[in-house]
């Protein structure tokens, strides 16, 4: 059945509202300016959406000002695209030009910060990384020596971990087409067939199904489970008493589904079904905490508690989900040690694992969103006894 899809893209309000957001914070910490140079930290706050950042070959900066638009300073190559966003200051160079990838230009962008000794946001934290040649930022922060430099990454993942409507609603969609896609794997795989052409045909499906892409597909598959969660297929051909899982990261609109189903192929022993069956209630627990005002401790409790029973500790993947949105894992982290606040309009995955049996391992995820009334499911739930193929 076709599904209607939301529009694409974003109305510009969408990118004034980010960044307005974005500088009220600012201003409470005292920072000038915030300098981004990752693909979602930009397509965040622009618009600006391209498979091109797959080339590791130029660097890309958006620079967020105190108050008004955000300035690109870009590779030559991407300035007519990034004249179809709302972005107006747009400054570019031919690229790539090793002696000089665009330092020049954010010198000069820059340089009255740096001269009144002003703090510019950078992101240092974790999961994130400095998409630009070392020796060229170091180059360019000795030309600025008045620049002090602050840690933002509190301040943009903490604007990023809470969806828009709109946001949501494309979550919403690409969560809908890959749970569309997973119903149609017992009628498409069967004993006999190389694990490699499992994938293939769960790809197809998934674009038939409406995807744009299937960047991230991985599983596994043996007698009685599995032994990691993040291989790619081999040649072996599924056999009787086989646990597969499958685990997508499809992609609508720049928007991620981040989510596992396990079958058993013609029969599943009873170590597997329990192991099932521990990991469906942990979700179920796992949906009951996802309050807000909860964190993400106390969902990691919660599905702990019920993998107890069970998880012989093999299986510790170190957290048991995450945040979700344009990138397939976001901040926070569902971990004993992670405290953060769940609010309304999270996109989260719970992704509760356990081992058992002889070094095997059994992993169950699904994706929600936070509600004033708590968790709302954007994918299809699971049925709650392993599937036999």
């Amino acid at each position: 059945m076709q599904r209607k899809a939301p529009a694409r893209g974003f109305e510009q309000a969408e990118f004034q509202a980010r960044t307005q957001k974005a500088q009220a914070l600012m201003a409470q910490q005292g920072l000038e300016g915030l300098l981004l140079m990752t693909e979602p930290d930009v397509r965040y706050f622009s618009g600006f959406h391209t498979l091109f950042w797959q080339s590791p070959t130029r660097p890309w900066f958006l620079f967020i000002p105190a108050s008004g638009k955000p300035v690109a300073v870009i590779p030559e190559i991407g300035a007519a695209l990034m004249r179809q966003t709302w972005i107006e200051d747009i400054r570019s160079w031919s690229a790539p030009a090793p002696q000089d990838d665009g330092i020049s230009l954010l010198h000069e962008l820059l340089a009255p910060l740096a001269r009144r000794g002003a703090r510019l946001g950078i992101l240092k934290g974790h999961e994130t990384s400095l998409r630009m040649p070392l020796g060229d930022w170091e180059r360019l922060v000795r030309a600025l020596p008045g620049l002090q430099l602050t840690d933002a990454t509190g301040l943009i993942q903490g604007l990023r971990m809470v969806k828009s409507a709109a946001e949501i609603e494309k979550l919403a969609h690409i969560c809908t087409i890959g749970s569309a896609t997973f119903d149609q794997v017992p009628k498409q795989i069967s004993q006999g067939m190389p694990l490699e052409e499992v994938f293939r045909a769960f790809r197809r499906e998934a674009l038939a199904q409406g995807a744009d892409d299937t960047p991230y597909l991985v599983g596994g598959a043996g007698p009685g489970g599995y032994a990691d969660v993040i291989s790619p297929p081999s040649r072996r051909p599924l056999q009787a008493g086989d646990i597969l899982m499958l685990d997508t990261g499809a992609t609508w609109d720049g928007y991620f589904c981040d989510f596992d189903r396990n079958f058993a192929i013609e029969t599943a022993d009873d170590a597997a079904r329990r192991a099932y069956d521990v990991l469906w209630r942990a979700t179920e627990a796992g949906l009951a905490a996802a309050q807000p005002g909860n964190s993400c401790q106390d969902l990691f409790q919660a599905m702990q508690g019920v993998i107890a029973e069970l998880d012989d500790q093999s299986g510790d993947i170190g957290r048991l989900g995450h945040g979700l949105g344009m990138q397939l894992t976001e901040q926070p982290s569902h971990a004993d040690f992670d405290c953060t606040r769940l609010q309304e309009g999270m996109v989260l995955t719970l992704e509760p694992s356990l081992g058992y049996g002889d070094g095997l391992i059994m992993v169950h995820e699904e994706n929600i969103v936070i509600r004033a009334d708590g968790a709302e499911l954007l994918t299809r739930r699971a049925p709650p006894e392993l599937p036999v193929i």
